[in-house]
């Protein structure tokens, strides 16, 4: 800063008028800006009282906005109608501010409502989301399976069937194909939905591989017979605790159970196992079974507390799109190479690579990171067989000689469907696609040249058209896959 006021070495200088004169400037600059402080003070303070609490209301509002957005819920549940009822009170409180006729006042009550409203047909949106209709119809469904097949186990009915197995997978492997269209609330509600199924899966799994040579017999020691009674009573409550999860017991609550558990692991603890070894483990053995229980009652909340049901910051799900990615690069580089023979060793070599990259990652007992790794298997197998067969067709060409003319009509097929496969490789759609219906028609045509082979009784071309149809087949099967719009 340059102060002009300073004197020259020309000019006399008098030290108390410069004193003076430099007081007095300073003294104007800090009144200035203590006014300019003063007036948006008053400012602040003169605040229309009406927009004041329109400001109030909508910091109300904010508060709730991101349970709304998360809602994972359905209409009846006790946390949607506490949300509206939030919501709804802020709209009438919006509807009595008085606006005496001003306009921005007007405006302002205007986009609080809006904003209210908003966040009111949101929250609709989300419990009667088609999808999210579509999971509870599918979680009905694996309520019915456990009160028809498992309770009655638990009851001291017949073993767990094959029928129940299947069903139960068939129902964990059409969750995952569920649609959430990024949004967190069907995100969060396919993951509870899921969480609770693989659960029970697990528990039922567990109990079903465990054949111990315990309980010990009673005579061993006058403990065995309480480890005994808490194995029984730990028994029941893993029943309990499957019609909890599935919601088919309303007699019994989580906190409950919790309670009933830890006091079986405190009874246990209190025993007196006079130091022997097989007593010792056979308690160990029961805290174990009590532990994974009390695991499963805190899914839910670890579910909301740990963001479980966001997949896409998976580390394990972040291994496979890492794996694909580099698998797109090297699909790249091969369909657009002027030379690809060139490039099949190299590329199949890392692809063999890729693979075992995904055999290593972690399916953290999650069947949609189980699905995730599935297609990503499929996607650089589908690659590496691309190559496999345009690497037969090349030395085909080298190696041209007489063949019988069923055989060569397969091999004209085979080569139809590597061009197809290229297409089909680039293919980046969905089935309501021209180039779709385009590419299934083709392969369709394909299959049936194939079924018009007459091999004439040639073992070897009865094997080659076998061969043929198989990888015309999972052509057509990878075409869906990879339109089916399917996500994590």
């Amino acid at each position: 800063m340059r102060f002009h006021w300073l004197p020259t070495l020309s000019e006399p200088f008098d030290r108390n008028q410069e004193l003076e004169t430099c007081i007095r400037r300073l003294w104007t600059l800090s009144g200035s800006a203590c006014e300019t402080e003063h007036n948006k003070s008053m400012d602040m303070g003169n605040q229309h009282p009406s927009i004041s609490r329109l400001q109030e209301i909508q910091k109300e509002v904010k508060s709730v906005e991101q349970q709304v957005v998360g809602f994972s819920g359905l209409s009846d549940d006790k946390n949607y109608k506490k949300l509206e009822r939030i919501l709804t009170k802020q709209l009438f409180e919006i509807d009595s501010v008085d606006t005496e006729g001003k306009g921005d006042i007007q405006q302002a009550r205007k986009r609080a409502a809006q904003e209210t409203e908003r966040l009111l047909k949101e929250l609709e949106q989300n419990a009667n989301h088609p999808h999210r209709i579509e999971i509870q119809n599918i979680f009905e469904e694996a309520q019915s399976l456990v009160r028809e097949k498992i309770v009655p186990f638990y009851n001291g009915g017949n073993c767990v069937t094959d029928e129940f197995e299947e069903g139960i997978q068939d129902i964990i492997l059409r969750l995952t194909h569920v649609k959430t269209g990024g949004k967190i609330s069907l995100r969060k509600a396919r993951y509870h939905t899921l969480t609770k199924i693989c659960a029970v899966q697990e528990i039922i799994e567990d109990c079903m591989k465990k054949q111990p040579s315990l309980p010990l017999s009673e005579d061993a020691h006058p403990s065995v017979a309480k480890i005994n009674f808490v194995m029984c009573e730990v028994n029941k409550a893993r029943g309990v605790l499957i019609a909890l999860l599935m919601g088919v017991n309303n007699s019994e609550t989580c906190r409950h159970l919790s309670c009933v558990l830890s006091g079986l692991i405190a009874d246990l603890d209190a025993l007196d196992v006079c130091g022997r070894t097989e007593i010792r483990n056979y308690r160990r053995e029961v805290v174990e079974d009590i532990n994974k229980l009390l695991k499963y009652l805190d899914l839910e909340e670890e579910a909301d507390t740990t963001k479980a049901f966001d997949l896409r910051q998976n580390h394990s799900i972040l291994k496979i799109e890492k794996v694909l990615t580099r698998m797109r690069e090297i699909k790249n580089e091969l369909l657009q190479a002027q030379n690809p023979p060139e490039l099949y060793l190299s590329s199949k070599t890392e692809l063999q690579g890729l693979i075992g990259q995904l055999d290593e990652v972690s399916l953290e007992k999650n069947p949609c990171i189980r699905e995730a790794r599935r297609r990503a298997v499929i996607e650089v197998q589908t690659l590496i067989t691309y190559i496999d067969l345009k690497e037969a067709l090349e030395k085909r060409k080298l190696f041209a000689c007489e063949e019988h003319p069923s055989h060569k009509a397969v091999w004209d097929v085979l080569g139809n469907l590597s061009e197809i496969q290229g297409e089909v490789l680039s293919f980046d759609g969905n089935r309501t696609d021209k180039n779709y219906i385009r590419l299934e028609e083709l392969l369709t045509k394909q299959l049936l040249a194939l079924d018009a082979v007459d091999p004439q009784g040639e073992e070897k071309c009865k094997a080659a058209r076998k061969q043929a149809v198989k990888l015309a087949q999972n052509i057509l099967s990878y075409l869906d896959l990879k339109s089916d719009e399917w996500e994590y």
